[in-house]
């Protein structure tokens, strides 16, 4: 008798666990309740057509669902069968609900429930951005539904400045010192006006532990993941989370943004790599390793059809992300420098 109620009590647990919001998400997700019914009409049952993204941990679709002010939504949906992808949902919940800046990504609502089968199912409910992600319009061939239009000096320049002030927000300014952990274009997103925001906080590490999470989110790097060709030195030689390591992806991800070369182009072989390729041009021949789709075709070989306050700016951006992407974490530049120096190049392109 014992044991027949004890597997009946552990059912019924098991089943209510599974019916009902983790606890924390329920308790300070203040926000409109969504049910795994809401978001399997609401993107068609998860049709081709609404597929807007794939992330490490799943899927991202585009939805309309009634918010305040919001229509369009993005829905990231996990994919609970690869390994981290529970424990990246918690992360970003935890995240999220502590943090609001404008230059990060706002979430409207979560759902953990169980689907029509009875499997587990977790979700974020995004503010849609209408323009994407960064790495389509560095990298547009690798988006096909989207005509091609280049980004302006002007704007990369904003776009920089945006991601480095969410940084400097993260790692200075919010309730706990957060580290993302994996910056990228991919994790950058553009909303209607061209302003920033920064994504996908499956893989952030708080410095200072808050009191519910002291189990969860750790600053050790023990099963730590990031990207390849952004990941810091320190991480692949068991170094901790750092703002030191968000900086080093910064700088790489500068670097991308105007010399259009993705940090893993065939080209880096041989030890070669982005930051030593930018290096090596830097000072005197920076406008050579500039995305042609900045300027006219021949400012390459003519660097004087660069007026003097844009080869300023370009010598300002570029050396803001070799000093974020130096090899010691010790001699990178915080981001609260960045951000000066980045307004002033922008005050001094725009006047």
């Amino acid at each position: 008798m014992c044991i027949i109620m004890f597997l009946i009590a552990r059912f019924y647990w098991k089943k209510g666990s599974q019916n009902n919001p983790l606890p924390f998400v329920a308790k300070n997700f203040e926000y409109q309740k969504v049910s795994y019914n809401d978001i399997l009409r609401d993107t068609d049952h998860f049709s081709l057509k609404n597929l807007i993204g794939r992330g490490t941990f799943g899927d991202v679709y585009k939805a309309q669902m009634n918010f305040e002010n919001v229509t369009n939504v993005a829905v990231k949906v996990l994919n609970l069968n690869l390994h981290g992808a529970s424990k990246s949902f918690l992360s970003e919940c935890e995240v999220l609900r502590k943090v609001r800046h404008r230059n990060l990504i706002k979430v409207l609502s979560s759902c953990s429930r169980t689907d029509h089968h009875g499997n587990d199912f977790k979700a974020l409910i995004f503010e849609f951005m209408p323009n994407g992600s960064l790495e389509t319009w560095l990298h547009p061939d690798m988006c096909t539904n989207r005509p091609f239009r280049s980004l302006s000096l002007i704007q990369r320049l904003n776009i920089a400045i945006d991601v480095a002030t969410a940084l400097e927000y993260l790692h200075n300014h919010g309730p706990a010192p957060i580290v993302h952990c994996d910056l990228k274009p991919s994790n950058v997103l553009l909303d209607v006006d061209m302003t920033a925001h920064v994504g996908d906080f499956g893989l952030a590490r708080f410095l200072v532990q808050p009191d519910s999470m002291s189990s969860l989110l750790t600053g050790s790097t023990a099963g730590l993941r990031g990207s390849i060709g952004y990941i810091p030195p320190e991480y692949g030689m068991g170094g901790q989370a750092s703002v030191e390591g968000d900086a080093y992806s910064y700088g790489i991800l500068v670097l991308e943004m105007f010399t259009g070369i993705s940090p893993t182009d065939e080209r880096f072989r041989d030890g070669l790599n982005l930051h030593m390729y930018v290096e090596m041009a830097f000072f005197n021949c920076v406008t050579e390793i500039i995305d042609r789709k900045l300027f006219p075709v021949n400012v390459g070989e003519n660097s004087a059809n660069v007026t003097e306050d844009v080869h300023d700016c370009l010598v300002s951006v570029i050396r803001c992300g070799l000093l974020c992407s130096k090899l010691s974490p010790k001699e990178r530049i915080r981001i609260e420098e960045v951000v000066k120096e980045l307004n002033r190049a922008q005050v001094k392109l725009l006047r």
